[in-house]
């Protein structure tokens, strides 16, 4: 009998939640089938077993939040499951692994080696599925999260399963897409399209109940966001500025932009212009893409001479921050193609800790919201985060006429240990410059 030990999935992490099982007692293993699905800090990951064998006992409950190296599941090798059925479940816990091969997991190591002997043929009972319909649980997620029936999704995946790919597409062909959230960035609609509102929550009734207070563990990505909210805040003085723009020639480069051939099969909105607003702002002044370091001879500030663009994604998980690596190196058409990955991947909950690392500056759409202003907080390692408004049709003097323009609000916050004023507000004001005018973007 094994016993699997929670592994460190990466990023030096120290605990983990056991979101859902994927086996059960008596369902056999090979090598690196999937047993779990745990929750990090950062991202939801899939949990290959490292030996090949019969599913002992469950050692850990769904929704359970377990430290790295806490016993999780007993694996029997599949000759000795069935030569000792009658075993008591978890008589073999904390028996030593066999030394050998085995298939290593990050900050597991070497796990055992996989029997070579013929195993004899187990009468196996698949876990059960609803509706008979094959999806792992992050399609189920996604599923719910776009308010799509599993059962009536054409399932493409090799094996008969339904894959992410089949849910948006089918969520795309009933406009269920639409009704859960814009497809744009930015609320603003070109074309007045009527959508069905989605269905309001319905309100928690008032009770009388002594005990009318939930209490919700703090634990994943909240406690992660937390965490790093508060030390970015305490720890990095923020100044925020602001100013409305004028973005009647983004919006009509947008249009421009959808009806290109080269942009036929990506999606183009307003925070792509933004996006490369940002870049072409950074180039101009460096200092916003430092970052304050700590090291034994002193405070630093390093200068990074490239762009990982971060864009903030709230998500079914929490606010996640992935983020684009070498953005300042992409084409219109790679950074639009790369901001749709991301925001699907986000939406999706396949967010890795790698997209989240190394980000060294960052975009927030609160216009998404319906909110024009906002002062966030920088993300930790940063020294600045950028909020972009809803874009909406307001009055605005143009030769000395008030006439509609789509205007937005460009605001952020810094931190006043790398920047001084006149470097943060030169920077919003070359963004804006940009949304008020993109040809900028062809020097």
């Amino acid at each position: 009998m094994q016993t699997f030990h929670l592994p460190d999935v990466g990023e030096g992490l120290t605990e983990a939640e056991l979101v859902a099982w994927r086996v059960k007692p008596g369902d056999a293993l090979q090598v690196n089938d999937v047993v779990a699905d745990i929750e990090t800090a950062k991202s939801v990951v899939e949990l290959p077993s490292p030996y090949a064998g019969v599913v002992g006992e469950l050692l850990v409950s769904e929704g359970e939040t377990v430290d790295v190296g806490t016993a999780i599941i007993t694996i029997a090798e599949a000759d000795d499951a069935a030569a000792a059925p009658e075993e008591p479940r978890g008589a073999a816990d904390g028996a030593a692994p066999k030394e050998g091969g085995g298939s290593v997991l990050v900050g597991y190591g070497s796990g055992g080696e996989a029997s070579t002997r013929r195993r004899r043929k187990r009468p196996e009972t698949p876990p059960a599925k609803p509706a008979g319909v094959l999806a792992k649980p992050p399609v189920r997620k996604l599923a719910r999260d776009l308010g799509v029936d599993l059962s009536e999704v054409r399932a493409t995946g090799p094996s008969g399963e339904v894959t992410r790919d089949d849910v948006v597409r089918h969520a795309e062909q009933a406009s269920v897409f639409r009704n859960i959230s814009t497809p744009e960035w930015s609320p603003v609609r070109e074309e007045k399209i009527p959508v069905a509102e989605p269905a309001a929550p319905e309100a928690q009734p008032w009770t009388s109940d002594p005990s009318r207070v939930e209490s919700i563990p703090v634990k994943g990505v909240r406690k992660a966001t937390a965490n790093a909210m508060v030390g970015s805040a305490y720890s990095a003085p923020h100044v925020s500025v602001w100013t409305d723009v004028d973005a009647s020639r983004t919006m009509e480069y947008v249009k421009r932009l959808k009806a290109s051939p080269d942009f036929a099969d990506v999606k183009v909105s307003p925070l792509l212009i933004m996006a490369r607003a940002v870049i072409w702002a950074v180039r101009r002044t460096p200092m916003i893409n430092a970052a304050w370091v700590e090291e034994e001879d002193g405070a630093k500030i390093h200068v990074r001479h490239y762009v990982n663009l971060g864009i903030a994604a709230a998500t079914p998980r929490g606010l996640l921050v992935p983020n684009i690596k070498d953005a300042q190196s992409m084409s219109m058409r790679d950074l639009a193609k790369a901001l749709e990955r991301l925001t699907v991947t986000a939406r999706e909950g396949k967010t890795t800790p790698e997209d989240q690392r190394d980000g060294t500056i960052t975009i927030t759409n609160i216009g998404v919201f319906g909110m024009d202003a906002g002062t966030p907080i920088i993300n930790p390692g940063e020294a600045g985060i950028i909020a972009m408004g809803a874009i909406r049709q307001k009055p605005w003097v143009v030769d000395g006429e008030v006439r509609p323009r789509w205007v937005t609000t460009v605001s952020g916050s810094f931190d006043h240990r790398i920047i001084d004023g006149d470097k943060i507000s030169r920077f919003i004001a070359d963004i804006a410059s940009v949304l008020e005018e993109p040809a900028l973007l062809l020097d």
